[in-house]
């Protein structure tokens, strides 16, 4: 099954719309995808009531990438499968929602404050799909759409970063936090990106005690060798591997394919799959 299994819309911060996620990939050539926004699985039903209403021949994993704090590192989780009606699971996104909102809010009210940049919370939160998540890059490009810098990343440079005085941190949940819930609802937590990650190995076996089953070892920020290291390091660990595009936005150079460049193997679906069916079976 050739497959992207990170993939991002305009439910958190990528630019298309569920419908518009799957007609690329059909267009593609894929034969599976995995809807992954930040903190919500909000996208999973539009996408696959867009794929049966249309008779597209698409397979839809459910699945989301909760953003999460481990001392002074970003740590990105993934989760596949996981029972979205799930008590625990619930309270976990609402928790991850508020702290979006809060954040947001407190970063807008120092930009007037200090930096006399006035933002309404409503324009950052019109810049999401209905109930999506807002985050970072939508603050960024509202400060360049008020004025205040030229471009995006410029906002990024001045304004988004801990050194910022106008920069509050989010108050997100930790990673173990993350996959246990993720776990205990059935699904398959995935630690994202792990290159990014200096204690990235140190972590996972932590993690692992938590229910951590897989890395994702292909990604469009991991070379050749990364990827082997990564997949070395889950055989050695008895975890799965996954990977994905990582997409959020069309690239200029590469084209507006979800997949383009980026390897995937086909045997991840089997894997991803295989491994649901087994939590399943323990849980029965």
């Amino acid at each position: 099954m050739k497959g992207d299994y990170h993939i991002h819309t305009y439910y958190s911060d990528g630019v298309f719309a569920p419908e518009k996620i799957v007609d690329v990939a059909v267009e593609a050539g894929l034969d599976v995808i995995a809807l992954t926004d930040h903190d919500n699985v909000l996208s999973y039903n539009v996408a696959q009531k867009h794929i049966e209403e249309n008779g597209l021949n698409l397979k839809l994993i459910q699945g989301l990438e909760v953003n999460t704090l481990y001392k002074d590192y970003e740590v990105h989780i993934l989760g596949y499968f996981p029972n979205v009606e799930n008590s625990d699971f619930k309270n976990l996104l609402k928790t991850q929602q508020q702290a979006r909102i809060k954040q947001t809010k407190e970063i807008l009210a120092l930009l007037s404050k200090k930096e006399g940049i006035k933002i309404k919370f409503e324009d950052v939160k019109n810049m999401v799909a209905e109930g999506g998540s807002i985050g970072r890059p939508h603050i960024a490009k509202a400060i360049t759409n008020a004025g205040g810098t030229t471009n995006v990343m410029d906002a990024y440079k001045k304004y988004i970063h801990p050194d910022s005085p106008v920069y509050v941190e989010r108050k997100t949940v930790s990673p173990f936090d993350a996959v246990e819930v993720i776990y205990d609802s059935g699904g398959i937590p995935v630690i994202a990106h792990p290159y990014d990650i200096d204690i990235a190995e140190t972590l996972i076996k932590k993690l692992m005690a938590c229910g951590l089953l897989g890395i994702e070892a292909y990604h469009r920020k991991h070379s050749p060798a990364i990827v082997e290291y990564f997949s070395s390091m889950a055989e050695k660990l008895g975890l799965i591997v996954t990977g994905g595009s990582d997409f959020h936005t069309p690239n200029i150079m590469n084209g507006q394919i979800i997949l383009g460049k980026h390897f995937v193997p086909e045997w991840i679906y089997d894997k991803l799959v295989d491994t649901k069916k087994h939590l399943d079976m323990a849980e029965g």
